[in-house]
C-alpha cells in the first residue's frame, strides 16, 4: 500500500526579520530632536531644528568627536578602551600647529619653517597620533598591561607633552591652505572629512579581513587565537588607527578654530566613548557598527546643543552627560545578559 505525499507539506519555518539596531537608534535621534523642537517653542519661543546657524555649529562639533569615535569604536570592539584620545588631540595639535604658521604672524616658533604646504603639518599631526597609538598598542599587546592602564598613562603623558612643547603658549597664525581643513567647502569640510572616515571604516569593518579579525578578537579571544589570528599584531594596528584618527581630528579642530592650545581636547575621549556606546557598541567587545557610532555622535551633539539652546547650565549638562553614559552601559549590560540567557535556553532545549 502506497501512501500519497501530495497532501503532505513540509512545515514552514517563519523567520522574523530583526530590525537593525541602527534603525532603533536613529528613531531615538529623531525623537530627541523633535522633543527639543517642541520644548524650544514652549520655553524659548524659538525653533531648535530650523536654525541653520545652530545646526551648522552642532554638526561641526560632532564632526571632530565623531572622527575620534570611529577609532574608539574599533578599540572597544576588540574589548579594549582608549582614554588617551583627548590628550593625543592636544599633543598632535600643539606639535603640528608650529609647522602650520604663516611668515606674517608676529609670534613664530620656527621662523625658518613657515608657509609650508598644508600636507606637511597634516602629516606631522597624523604621525604624532599614530605614534601615540603605536605606544598604546605595544604596551597592551606585548606587555599585557590592561588597556585602561596603558591608555591612562598615555593620557597623562600626552597632556604633559602638549604643555611642555610650547611652554603652554597657544599657537596661531595658520596658512590659508591648512585652514581649509576646518573652513573649506563653505565651512563644511570637517563634516565631509568625518563622513568619509566613517564610510571608509564602515566598509573596512564589514567587508574586509581586518574587520572580521577585529570582531573575532572582541567576541572570543581564545577562539580567535586558536583560529590563527595574530592577536598582538592586530591590536597594535587597531590602536595605531585610533591614534591616527585622533591626530586627524586635532588637525580639523585647530584648522576650524584657527588656534592650538594645550588644554584642548579635554573630555573628548569620554565623548567619543559615549557616542560609541549610545550607538550600540558593546563595552564587552565583539559587537557594534561604525554607522551606529555616527548616529550616537549625532544624538550626543543634538542633546548638548539642545540643552545649550534651552539655556541649561553647563554644570548640569556634564551631570546629564554622566547619566547618559551610565544609562548606556546599563542598557548594554542588559542586552548582553539577555543574549546570554537566550543562548543558554537554546542549548537547554537542544
Amino acid at each position: 500500500m502506497s501512501v500519497s505525499t501530495e497532501n503532505f507539506q513540509a512545515p514552514r519555518v517563519t523567520r522574523q526579520r530583526r530590525v537593525p539596531a541602527e534603525v532603533s537608534i536613529f528613531l531615538v535621534l529623531i525623537g530627541i530632536a523633535v522633543l527639543f523642537e517642541v520644548v524650544g517653542w514652549i520655553v524659548v519661543g524659538q525653533s531648535f531644528l530650523f536654525n541653520l546657524h545652530r545646526l551648522q555649529i552642532m554638526v561641526l562639533q560632532v564632526a571632530v568627536i565623531g572622527i575620534i569615535a570611529v577609532g574608539v569604536t574599533l578599540v572597544i570592539i576588540t574589548g579594549g578602551i582608549d582614554l588617551s584620545s583627548g590628550s593625543v588631540v592636544a599633543m598632535s595639535a600643539m606639535i603640528a600647529a608650529t609647522f602650520a604658521q604663516t611668515a606674517q604672524w608676529p609670534t613664530l616658533f620656527y621662523p625658518s619653517l613657515t608657509d609650508l604646504p598644508f600636507f606637511v603639518p597634516l602629516a606631522i599631526g597624523l604621525l604624532i597620533g599614530a605614534l601615540a597609538g603605536l605606544v598604546n598598542g605595544i604596551f597592551i599587546s606585548l606587555t599585557r598591561i590592561p588597556p585602561f592602564i596603558a591608555t591612562l598613562g598615555m593620557m597623562v603623558a600626552a597632556r604633559g607633552i602638549s604643555n611642555w612643547f610650547t611652554a603652554g603658549s597657544p599657537v596661531s597664525g595658520f596658512t590659508t591652505g591648512f585652514a581649509w581643513l576646518g573652513n573649506g567647502l563653505g565651512r563644511w569640510a570637517p563634516v565631509v572629512i568625518f563622513l568619509l572616515v566613517a564610510l571608509l571604516f564602515h566598509l573596512v569593518m564589514r567587508y574586509t579581513r581586518f574587520g572580521k579579525f577585529t570582531y573575532a578578537i572582541g567576541a572570543n579571544l581564545p577562539a580567535a587565537r586558536a583560529s590563527g589570528i595574530n592577536i598582538e599584531r592586530h591590536l597594535i594596528k587597531v590602536y595605531v588607527i585610533a591614534g591616527l584618527l585622533a591626530g586627524l581630528a586635532s588637525m580639523v579642530a585647530i584648522a576650524r578654530i584657527q588656534t592650538a592650545q594645550a588644554g584642548m581636547g579635554m573630555m573628548y575621549e569620554l565623548d567619543a566613548i559615549t557616542a560609541a556606546v549610545i550607538g550600540g557598541v558593546s563595552l564587552s567587545g565583539g559587537r557594534g557598527r561604525v554607522l551606529g557610532t555616527v548616529i550616537g555622535a549625532l544624538i550626543l551633539g543634538v542633546m548638548m546643543s539642545g540643552f545649550t539652546f534651552l539655556r541649561v547650565d553647563a554644570y548640569y549638562q556634564d551631570i546629564i552627560k554622566g547619566g547618559i553614559i551610565i544609562i548606556a552601559v546599563i542598557v548594554d549590560q542588559y542586552r548582553q545578559s539577555r543574549k546570554t540567557r537566550k543562548k543558554a535556553r537554546a542549548l537547554t532545549q537542544g
